[in-house]
């Protein structure tokens, strides 16, 4: 049977990876998060106290707690550093208003984006980041662009947080993701951006059932 590579794109709290999630467990493709792969990579930069500027320490400290992915019984996926399970500490807000700066480093991402191909080739695959389908899988089949407003993403972000036992200010929240927004997009290396043959999705206002939706009748199109 033909497989596909999908590549879903987008700002930070578009809904890419519980969207991505679902198809790849619908369409019974490989799902890889790759923004975990960064936020993994910042949360063992922080553990050890080293800077966005000290790239080498950096990249040793990944061959030394080399980043993988496991299955949790309820199907949940799981994420290590070496043989730690981080899948919650990534999440925490420390990380998610450093790992931008991590994730601009051009060797980190050379590294990780080698690492993301790599996984690619087995097969089936949905894959969500931000440049996932200008640079990771130019060539994918299928590229969806997700956006929405900041005020929703903010909400989603707000009640996600809250779900998880985060505290978090609704208002802070919206000022960090424009602020991520920024810098995610004006970045040198692999910023931001819609693929020239992506398909352009705003979520605004959807469900999250509407969105796969809509992305799994275009993905049928290519099967």
């Amino acid at each position: 049977m033909k497989t596909i590579q999908i590549a879903i794109d987008g700002p930070a709290s578009s809904g890419k990876s519980t969207v991505a999630k679902i198809i790849a467990k619908d369409f019974g493709y490989t799902y890889l998060d790759t923004g975990a792969m960064y936020r993994a990579a910042t949360y063992i930069a922080l553990n050890n106290q080293v800077s966005a500027e000290e790239s080498s320490q950096l990249l040793e400290l990944l061959e030394q707690y080399p980043i993988s992915f496991g299955r949790a019984e309820n199907g949940d996926q799981l994420v290590f550093v070496g043989d730690v399970d981080v899948t919650d500490p990534i999440r925490e807000n420390e990380v998610t208003n450093a790992v931008s700066a991590f994730a601009a480093i051009p060797a980190v991402r050379e590294k990780l984006v080698a690492l993301q191909q790599e996984i690619a080739q087995q097969g089936g695959i949905v894959m969500d980041g931000r440049d996932i389908g200008t640079v990771v899988l130019p060539k994918a089949e299928l590229k969806i662009f997700l956006v929405a407003s900041v005020d929703e993403r903010a909400e989603r972000r707000y009640k996600e947080n809250l779900s998880k036992g985060i505290e978090t200010d609704l208002e802070t929240l919206k000022e960090e993701i424009a602020a991520r927004d920024y810098k995610d997009s004006h970045r040198e290396t692999s910023p931001l951006k819609q693929a020239e043959d992506a398909i352009y999705l705003d979520t605004t206002g959807l469900s999250i059932l509407e969105v796969v939706e809509k992305i799994k009748s275009e993905a049928q199109e290519h099967l």
